[in-house]
């Protein structure tokens, strides 16, 4: 059984930053694709950004790129999402997700459905 567990949420400020961490545990998710999808207040779960298993190639949304920054730590199974200059529409339930179907595989997926593990969530709020 796959656990993953996000963290690092909060209150923050526009312009200001926060790093998202997402552990796993159960099972060794470093040969797999990951993924960071956010769900805003009424709205669906929406793409945000997924790392390759090396983490050598990574892949955003356009709402997110040049300020938003994924990667992760194999070591610890841990995959992180620095966000800087944030902004109001950054509000939402941020979730990390595991591609778990195909072990070191390139693909960067996009959809929630291509996804096999999802975290619980952590709620991010950006204030003006």
């Amino acid at each position: 059984q796959v656990q993953l567990v996000e963290s690092g949420g909060g209150l923050v400020q526009a312009g200001g930053s926060l790093r998202l961490s997402c552990a796993a545990s159960g099972r060794t998710l470093s040969t797999y694709p990951m993924g960071w999808f956010r769900q805003p207040p009424g709205k669906d779960r929406e793409f945000v950004a997924a790392i390759s298993w090396t983490g050598s190639s990574t892949y955003y949304a356009d709402s997110v790129k040049g300020r938003f920054t994924i990667s992760r730590d194999n070591a610890k199974n841990t995959v992180y999402l620095q966000m800087n200059s944030l902004k109001r529409e950054d509000t939402a339930v941020y979730y990390c997700a595991a591609y778990g179907r195909l072990r070191y595989s390139a693909y960067l997926p996009s959809l929630p459905d291509e996804y096999d593990y999802w975290g619980q969530g952590t709620q991010v709020t950006v204030s003006s």
